[in-house]
């Protein structure tokens, strides 16, 4: 049976302009958008509408699953926990990171992972979820047991991208060795000479294997039209050798001449969201802010803070001079679901999916009030 909503009275944000007006849904798509009130539906009360959310990497499910080193928690209900957090932050679509290459301080293994993904896959089907879920492989390429992790989501219809990581001290991330002692040997609780030793085996790690590693997931990402993102590339060779594995997004560079370069390539540039809203990386690299204001950054993350997403597309648009409501919300929505090749959604327009997020701002904080999925009132 067909069912229709209005939702009036409401501050549209278009992909070019913020209008005020209505919104007609019918079986799950936007039928019109009016800058009229339409008789009849819901009053938004001058709130804003804007695109349901398009997230490309959070690493938000593994903390509910272990939320503790050595506790687990049903994985089942961990990607409930998981998603009901997701929906109320205006997520209505989620690219679940699942980490691929277990390196000495992880404390899941990769069997975990695919139990994660089971638990999503069957959550799907039983129509438990209030966002749409695909998954995203983080692969730690310099993990002596990534490929074997990659072999375990072989043929997943739910894999739409994978990202090349390498966390291995004096890489990317971890250029500066003083930073990388800061994130590790606090979180590892080692002595100093523990430290050294634990260095030396993750660059023979990453000596051994990132290369071989690397190369084999490019290819079977392109023979599956699995889209590969790069991650924390810092230099131009980085960039370069991203460019020559067919690398599509840009994964948090660490410098802005790695965001230029990039960007320069076709690749879109992706940043996360906590990076905006604290002013500066947590690691010490370049401030999302500074790629913005180069007109250097398509695409933001909630990365590890689900409500950081919202809260920093309004924010972008007040703090940087000369980026609009309307481009800040893409970076958000449309750009993040074209760079995935999902063409059904990220903006209000007629014909698009219905996902939508009621806004309104209360002392310059987004709060959340009503999230759609296909016309279906979620959170």
């Amino acid at each position: 049976m067909p069912t229709e909503l209005i939702l009036k009275n409401a501050r549209i944000v278009l992909a070019d302009e913020v209008v005020s007006g209505s919104i007609a849904i019918r079986d799950g798509r936007i039928t019109d958008v009016s800058r009229d009130d339409i008789a009849g539906g819901e009053d938004m009360e001058g709130d804003f509408l804007i695109p349901g959310l398009v997230e490309l990497h959070t690493d938000h499910l593994e903390r509910h699953y272990s939320p503790r080193p050595k506790v687990r928690w049903n994985p089942i209900a961990a990607v409930l926990a998981h998603d009901a957090q997701i929906a109320a932050s205006g997520i209505t679509t989620v690219f679940d990171a699942l980490r691929v290459g277990m390196d000495e301080d992880a404390d899941l293994e990769s069997s975990e992972m695919r139990r994660l993904a089971d638990a999503i896959e069957e959550s799907i089907a039983a129509e438990r979820l209030r966002a749409d879920h695909f998954l995203h492989l983080r692969c730690e390429v310099s993990a002596p047991d990534c490929l074997d992790g990659f072999k375990l989501f072989e043929n997943d219809s739910r894999v739409k991208l994978a990202s090349l990581m390498d966390h291995s001290p004096g890489q990317r991330q971890f250029t500066d060795l003083e930073t990388y002692a800061t994130y590790y040997k606090v979180k590892m609780k080692l002595s100093d000479d523990e430290f050294r030793r634990f260095c030396e085996r993750r660059m023979a790690q990453s000596e051994k294997n990132s290369a071989p590693n690397r190369r084999a997931i490019s290819e079977a990402c392109r023979a599956n039209g699995i889209i590969l993102a790069s991650h924390d590339d810092a230099t131009l060779e980085h960039v370069r050798e991203a460019e020559a594995d067919g690398v599509r997004v840009a994964e948090f560079p660490t410098t802005a001449a790695a965001a230029r370069a990039s960007k320069d390539a076709g690749m879109a540039v992706l940043m996360g969201a906590p990076n905006v809203v604290r002013g500066s990386s947590h690691s010490g690299n370049v401030s999302a802010r500074e790629l913005a204001e180069a007109g250097d950054l398509d695409i933001l993350s909630s990365d590890y803070i689900p409500f950081s997403l919202v809260q920093a597309a309004f924010f972008l648009s007040e703090a940087v001079e000369g980026i609009t409501l309307p481009e800040a919300v893409a970076k958000v929505s449309k750009n993040p679901a074209e760079a995935v090749g999902l063409s059904d959604r990220g903006v209000i327009e007629p014909g698009r999916r219905a996902d939508l997020v009621r806004v309104r701002l209360d002392d310059g904080i987004p709060v959340v009030r009503t999230v759609w999925r296909e016309g279906r009132r979620v959170a």
